[in-house]
């Protein structure tokens, strides 16, 4: 996230570490509030003010319609003021120097907006949108939209996936459960808990555990959409992943993580 933002901060520990790539693809959930009639290099309250505008008169009706041409798939630019690579050089370091690079805009989708004013140059907002969007970006984008430019003041990370802030703990909060040995953390099994499951005799897993596949063709075909599945024991631990792929042959299943011996 970035430095001036709050809210859900998953954290992989161990084992955890092996499906932190599965939560960077999930849809996140942000709150925040968009400065309008202010310009700024980073297309957040952090940087340069670039320009000023008078903000114009807007109500219901311009909202209505600001939410609707932000609604849905969405081709966005990635701003300077980011981790992206060119040339193998970070574009944060770029736009540090000054510099500005052509990028080439991104699909993204944005599932769900909800706009609201909060006085007459401030709008608060609830989204949910998917992997590779710039919150900052679509904040500037819509003060565009309205005429007078914007930027992003604030931002609070809601969910990731199927994970939220209300099952998160404070910084705080750990500090404090840390002095007593007592962290809560969240099993694999948990964290996954939106993949379905599917259980395998000891024999089968123990293959697996060795790097041979081929059980997985017993699994059959996958259910709509359905892309990765758990594997577990009979007492439904996690034992592994299994993921997809389409291939010539109609597509197949592979071994994507095996975890530890609980």
């Amino acid at each position: 996230m970035d430095p001036f933002a709050s809210g859900l901060l998953p954290l992989g520990i161990n084992d955890g570490t092996k499906i932190a790539d599965i939560f960077l693809t999930e849809q996140k959930g942000y709150s925040g509030v968009v400065a309008l009639g202010v310009e700024t290099d980073t297309q957040d309250s952090t940087g340069k003010v670039l320009k000023s505008h008078d903000v114009p008169s807007f109500g219901e009706k311009e909202l209505a319609e600001l939410q609707k041409a932000f609604t849905g798939p969405l081709s966005q630019t990635p701003p300077m003021f980011s981790a992206l690579k060119k040339s193998g050089i970070r574009l944060y370091e770029l736009a540090r120097q000054g510099k500005s690079v052509p990028r080439s805009p991104r699909e993204i989708s944005i599932e769900r907006l909800k706009l609201w004013k909060l006085d007459p140059t401030e709008l608060g907002f609830d989204l949910l949108c998917s992997k590779g969007t710039y919150v900052r970006t679509l904040a500037a984008d819509m003060g565009e939209f309205l005429g007078c430019g914007g930027h992003l003041k604030s931002l609070r990370r809601l969910s990731c996936g199927h994970l939220n802030v209300e099952q998160a703990v404070s910084l705080d909060e750990i500090a404090r459960l840390r002095s007593l040995g007592e962290i809560p953390l969240l099993s694999l099994n948990q964290a996954l808990s939106r993949l379905r499951y599917i259980c395998l005799d000891g024999d089968s897993l123990a293959r697996l555990r060795r790097g041979q596949q081929e059980i997985l063709a017993e699994l059959g075909t996958p259910k709509e959409g359905e892309k990765i599945v758990r594997l577990v024991d009979s007492n439904e631990n996690l034992v592994a992943l299994a993921g997809w792929v389409d291939d010539a042959g109609g597509g197949r299943w592979r071994l994507l993580r095996v975890f530890s011996s609980p």
